[in-house]
């Protein structure tokens, strides 16, 4: 803050546009971002609570009832900010859902769907954004996930997501280089979300499962961390961020992490856990978390 009390350092004045605002990692993101100066534009399905964030935090912020798998609709808020806000400086692609159920016992709908918001979700806000990020020189922050170094039984749609999403982040960052846009991919572990609170009280099994994995990959990190992490990220424009941070160290053995001793390890647990986690999803009934809003059927 300066003297005359008006806020100063990296992120005063900048536009940062984070999706999957409404709650959770982004809203939280959202809010620590305009506490250091930046103005919002916030992209959700849940338009009552974009509005009522938005009014929070107070002038200068904007809010976009979009679907990130929509691309006219992200077109619509991307226009919506420049018109208001007049730039993008960065974007966090941090839209996400996580079905429930296996391969073998579960609705395909849901596990297309969860690829659909995670991966191609971040391709189109991504598209959307460039050309405005590319006029300021801009960030942008795809979050990917533990999720993408590490296969678990249960999460195969969600690890399958965040792995491309991953992979896009490394190459478009190849792609922008020479435009001036700087690309980051963030990778949190469970971080105490609706997203996640949810999907260890459907499945008890799964919650079971998460308390044997090893350390860093069981710890729970609070969401205002995380948010803290992110803002760290669109200051330094860094190229990855790690939540907690050792999680670097799970991406350095990701090769372990697949390899046939892995396989032998998790098929342990899964033998048991796999089963539990079917019987389970099956009598939920549904492919995702109650409070998951479901945007374009």
């Amino acid at each position: 803050m300066s003297i005359d009390g008006r806020v100063s350092g990296r992120l005063a004045g900048k536009v940062v546009l984070v999706t999957g605002a409404a709650r959770g990692i982004g809203e939280h993101t959202a809010r620590l971002a305009a506490a250091r100066g930046a103005r919002l534009s916030l992209v959700g399905l849940e338009p009552d609570r974009l509005a009522a964030l938005a009014a929070e935090l107070g002038p200068g912020h904007v809010w976009f009832a979009a679907d990130v798998t929509d691309q006219d609709a992200l077109a619509t808020a991307v226009d919506g900010t420049l018109a208001t806000l007049g730039g993008i400086d960065a974007v966090v692609a941090n839209a996400g859902v996580a079905n429930r159920g296996t391969i073998a016992v579960g609705d395909v709908e849901a596990l297309v769907r969860t690829v659909e918001v995670n991966l191609i979700g971040v391709m189109r806000t991504a598209a959307a954004t460039v050309p405005a990020l590319v006029d300021r020189g801009g960030y942008l922050l795809v979050v990917s996930s533990a999720a993408a170094f590490a296969a678990l039984p249960g999460m195969a749609a969600y690890c399958a997501s965040k792995a491309g999403v991953e992979q896009f982040g490394n190459a478009v960052r190849l792609e922008l280089a020479h435009r001036g846009v700087a690309v980051g991919t963030a990778h949190p572990s469970w971080v105490d979300t609706d997203l996640v609170r949810e999907a260890r009280a459907d499945l008890p099994a799964f919650e079971a499962a998460l308390a044997r994995l090893p350390w860093p990959l069981r710890r729970t990190t609070t969401v205002a961390e995380c948010a803290g992490a992110f803002v760290r990220a669109i200051e330094r424009r860094s190229r990855r961020v790690y939540v907690p941070r050792a999680v670097a160290g799970v991406q350095a053995v990701r090769s372990v992490l697949v390899s046939p001793l892995a396989d032998r390890l998790v098929g342990r647990t899964a033998r048991a856990t796999v089963p539990l986690i079917e019987e389970q999803s099956r009598a939920l009934g549904r492919g995702f978390g109650a409070g998951t809003p479901q945007g374009r059927p």
